[in-house]
């Protein structure tokens, strides 16, 4: 199974990406749903995207428990929390999604399917993390998409590097099959030339995200 992470800041459509994802069939899924995450408390003067005190964080054992089901063509599991570096490991594929911070600022304020920016200190934290976490997010990000562009084009470029890993494997299981022998026609004489009879590799589609 390739297991890809979509990541980054509040705002830059995490949750978008993996609805359109699990709409076309995907397993998708967004670590804020589920029990995937819980809220723990920490040191006042630790930096989070919360209130003082406070952090949002992944369920370390269920995460570990999600990447190891073998379920799937492919698991895309989208979310940004600080102790997600530790199951880098576990991913093939990174992708980071960014935004211009007026964007960001807009998206949070504007949006309906989640509560959190709409206080103005959400938005001055956001905009804090933006400057000192993703920096540190684009470092382990393999791919960093600009989520300006329409959602076609940013699922389109978070299912490339799927794609591209998905017609590697092909090809290298049609060179280690070889080519099919040639055989001969049983309805022409021995004398006849044989014709030689090639069936085309049929590629499974990628699905089964849900």
């Amino acid at each position: 199974m390739i297991r890809v992470l979509v990541t980054g800041m509040s705002g830059t459509g995490k949750s978008t990406v993996i609805e359109e994802l699990a709409a076309r069939g995907y397993k998708a899924i967004d670590t804020d749903d589920d029990g995937l995450s819980e809220l723990v408390s920490v040191p006042d003067d630790v930096p989070t995207g919360l209130d003082p005190g406070q952090d949002w964080v992944w369920r370390e054992d269920r995460i570990q428990e999600l990447l190891s089901t073998d379920d799937a063509d492919v698991l895309f599991l989208g979310g940004c929390s600080p102790n997600q570096g530790q199951f880098y490991p576990r991913f093939d594929h990174i992708v980071l999604l960014t935004a211009p911070a007026h964007v960001i600022v807009e998206r949070l304020v504007t949006r309906t399917n989640n509560p959190y920016g709409k206080r103005p200190e959400d938005v001055a934290r956001v905009l804090d993390l933006l400057h000192t976490v993703e920096p540190l997010l684009r470092r382990g990000a393999g791919t960093v998409i600009d989520t300006t562009i329409p959602l076609t084009q940013v699922v389109a470029q978070v299912l490339q590097p799927v794609d591209a890993r998905a017609c590697g494997k092909n090809r290298r299981q049609h060179l280690q099959d070889g080519p099919s022998r040639p055989r001969k026609d049983p309805a022409l004489s021995a004398g006849s030339v044989e014709r030689e009879s090639r069936v085309p590799d049929q590629e499974s589609p990628e699905r089964d995200e849900g």
